[in-house]
């Protein structure tokens, strides 16, 4: 009998421990896969979000093309609910219409320029002097006043060209994934401050100091009548310019002064002629327009209604930011992720699946500003900070699953700190390990929009996706285009999310909350 029971026990332990297992519906996914892999519309949005729309800034008229575009777009699939949300006032709205830059003298060079966002245009075609100014201390820059009226400004500041001897696009390693899975829970404790540390933030100092000084010299500028400010930095070279804020956008801010961001390349070429003690001229033609008639924000929120009586109430999002910058067309930032969410959606509606929660997108606005829409939208729908009680749909929200990386596939996920959702996400995954989706980490992701439903005491969380050449080439910049997308890479992408959005939205429980 005892050798009965002993032999008993390990099928016993493996029936309790299968048991216990989170429930995967294979079937459906099969279907999702299907769908999301063979049946993809996600390029087809992702054109009509970029090429077709332009840039998105948040506000301008490209936002709200695109936002009009994801209301259309979700009521043809059969959404009656899709619409644009107001969420409080952000401030004008921005858009360029046009920009030609060159150096015409002592020769003629057409220069590739762009403007931060919220400046001021030239009124016009400007001949100008390049006027070289140094920026080491206050003293040196009291020098220059009254000197500035009809210049353009070249602050001496030294870029070196470094070369590029590695890949611009990169996928994780095994050893990568292998190093995520093992990393430790943090606990919420301080990283030990080191002296490498502290040399990186004394670097980071000397670093700011011109740009403090960049600051008051914009002031003197405006002032004084100067037609531009040339900027640059190390990230831009071989072509690739990265752009973006150009000062504060609120309804009573004046027009911040223009500010031309150069390659890396033709900043240096301009700054050594002038250095030689040979006169640099520059023709400079900037229009740019200012938007005030609609000062709110607003995200494109809809949803697939749940149909258990038990579990209708209860809610499981889905998200990414709809607004980019405005040198490319914002395709990997975050163009992937909206399209991505909104295909999510169409596979739902195309399999005709009855959630028993509700599942609900939501696309959010001035993320580049601060995670602006999903902060705000989170706060009114459902409160959870020392300022703001909880309101009753905390109690009943599920989770929120985001992208906002770039158009790599998903290899895993970031628990956030939740541990209690590590076995759930790890069984979700399982029917992805062909598609390269294996890998769930204990650790912490920030800089996008799960932090809002996250910091709040709401499962939020972000995919880990292969970076490609996010931080290289497109992030922020004008490479930031449609064709830098990867079309498989986008279509495993609306498999995993939407095969977890259902899963969350089936399972018996809510997903765990941390402690």
């Amino acid at each position: 009998m005892l050798k009965r029971i002993l032999f008993l026990m390990p099928l016993l332990a493996c029936m309790i421990t299968l048991s216990a297992q989170e429930k995967v519906d294979q079937q459906m996914i099969n279907k999702i896969r299907e769908e999301a892999l063979n049946k993809s519309k996600v390029m087809d949005i992702a054109l009509h979000l970029t090429d077709l729309n332009g840039n998105r800034l948040a506000n301008s008229p490209g936002y709200k093309r695109a936002a009009t575009y994801a209301v259309d777009f979700l009521s043809s699939i059969g959404i009656d609910n899709a619409h644009q949300e107001a969420w409080g006032e952000f401030g004008k709205g921005w858009e360029l219409e046009k920009a030609y830059f060159a150096m015409t003298a002592p020769y003629y060079k057409p220069i590739l320029a762009y403007p931060k966002t919220w400046t001021a245009g030239t009124k016009g075609l400007k001949s100008a002097d390049i006027l070289v100014v140094d920026l080491k201390d206050s003293i040196s820059l009291e020098a220059y006043k009254g000197k500035l009226k009809g210049k353009v400004l070249l602050p001496d500041m030294s870029y070196q060209y470094a070369h590029s001897f590695k890949a611009d696009a990169v996928r994780y390693t095994d050893e990568d994934l292998q190093k995520m899975a093992n990393a430790p829970a943090t606990g919420g404790r301080q990283q030990r401050d080191t002296a490498q540390m502290r040399r990186m933030r004394e670097q980071m100092q000397r670093m700011m100091a011109p740009q403090r000084f960049l600051t008051l010299l914009k002031n003197m500028a405006k002032d004084e009548g100067a037609i531009a400010v040339l900027s640059s930095s190390t990230r831009n070279h071989d072509g690739t310019i990265f752009a973006q804020g150009g000062g504060t956008y609120k309804a009573t801010d004046p027009d911040n002064f223009l500010d031309l961001v150069l390659g890396v390349e033709d900043y240096n070429t301009l700054l050594r002629i002038s250095k030689s003690g040979t006169a640099v001229k520059v023709d400079a033609d900037v229009k740019t327009k200012f938007y005030k008639d609609d000062l709110n924000g607003y995200n494109v929120i809809a949803e697939i209604p749940g149909t258990d009586p038990a579990l209708k109430d209860e809610v499981v999002m889905i998200g990414a930011h709809l607004d980019s910058w405005q040198t490319g067309t914002g395709a990997t930032d975050n163009a992937s992720g909206s399209s991505v969410m909104l295909e999510v959606m169409r596979i739902l509606k195309a399999l005709n699946i009855q959630p028993k929660r509700t599942i609900r997108i939501g696309l959010w606005s001035a993320e580049e500003q601060g995670l602006l829409g999903s902060r705000a939208y989170v706060a009114k729908t459902f409160g959870g900070n020392a300022t703001n009680p909880k309101t009753p749909a905390h109690d009943k929200f599920s989770s929120y699953f985001n992208i906002d990386n770039g158009t790599g596939k998903v290899r895993g996920i970031y628990l956030q700190g939740n541990e209690a959702c590590k076995d759930i996400f790890t069984a979700w995954l399982e029917p992805f390990k062909d598609l390269g989706a294996t890998t769930v980490t204990i650790s912490n992701t920030g800089g996008t929009d799960h932090q809002s439903f996250d910091g709040v005491g709401l499962p939020g969380f972000q995919f880990i996706q292969d970076e490609i050449e996010y931080d290289t080439r497109t992030h922020h910049s004008n490479m930031d285009v449609y064709d830098h997308l990867i079309e498989n890479d986008l279509k495993q992408i609306a498999a995993v999310v939407c095969s977890f959005a259902y899963h969350a939205a089936q399972r018996s429980e809510k997903l765990p909350r941390k402690k």
